[in-house]
């Protein structure tokens, strides 16, 4: 009796665990269907995603050659200039005075050389005294030179057409050499610089055309390419463009940015 009682149970335990592996089985999830292969939808560079920003043809900024105090402004930031316009004058009176002088030694040199001239003629007057009376009109000459010069830079002048970035320093203010005074740009021809794939090289020259959108207008462009560069860039495979606004447009200022529609001929790929 106690046998079949317990070969009863071992069955019921074996029943159990069948029942409970079944169960199990039934509620476990399917295996996962293999990945389908998918293409990245980020854009190409070279599709649709070039930057560029608008920077001027030439800018510069433009400093005092002497130590002097600034006379006079004429201009103020956001202006349009004139090529050869007076920008900043510095008060230079020590420097026209330095000039006064000179001019009159150099007068009284002349004088000396031209009487030492006549006595020469004259045999009344020795070789040394005649070189002496040339060194020292030479030498008058040469000082008047160096004071003009130092003048010239009392003046500041625009060395090109354009317009004041910014105002460094301020009527009545000393000045040492080498001061900023102003900063300037030539925007007569706005340029673009950005990178292209180097592939592009087999059919992208010189004078190719495209348009530009750019940010802040929220309007494009025409554009030409102007030079391309000189290296490639072997880790990215890409290279420099430069291109230039074609056509002048007065809502356009330096520092705008915006996307270049630029794509390769049909048939070109990409």
């Amino acid at each position: 009796m106690r046998f079949c009682s317990h070969r009863a149970g071992r069955l019921a335990a074996v029943r159990l665990l069948v029942l409970l592996a079944a169960s199990a089985a039934a509620h476990a999830a399917p295996p996962p269907a293999p990945a389908a292969a998918t293409t990245s939808t980020a854009p190409a560079l070279d599709k649709f995603d070039i930057r560029a920003q608008l920077s001027p043809r030439r800018y510069t900024t433009l400093a005092a050659e002497l130590g002097a105090k600034v006379k006079r402004i004429t201009v103020k930031e956001g202006e349009r200039i004139k090529a050869g316009q007076l920008l900043v004058s510095l008060d230079c009176v020590i420097q026209a005075a330095q000039r006064d002088k000179a001019k009159a030694a150099l007068a009284a040199a002349e004088r000396n050389y031209a009487a030492n001239t006549r006595l020469n003629e004259l045999n009344a007057i020795g070789k040394v005294e005649l070189d002496t009376s040339i060194a020292e009109r030479d030498k008058s000459r040469a000082d008047l030179a160096l004071i003009q010069a130092t003048l010239s830079k009392c003046n500041i002048y625009a060395p090109y057409a354009g317009r004041v970035v910014e105002q460094k320093v301020r009527a009545e203010q000393y000045v040492e050499p080498g001061t900023a005074l102003l900063d300037i740009l030539d925007d007569s021809a706005l340029e673009l610089d950005f990178i292209v794939p180097s592939r592009w090289l087999a059919w992208l020259k010189p004078g190719h055309t495209f348009r530009v959108f750019i940010d802040e207008t929220q309007k494009s462009y025409p554009a030409r390419i102007q030079r391309l560069g000189a290296r490639v860039d072997p880790i990215s495979q890409s290279v420099k463009a430069s291109a230039v606004i074609d056509g002048s447009f007065s809502e356009l200022i330096a520092g705008m940015s915006g996307r270049i529609e630029l794509a390769p001929p049909e048939g070109r790929g990409q």
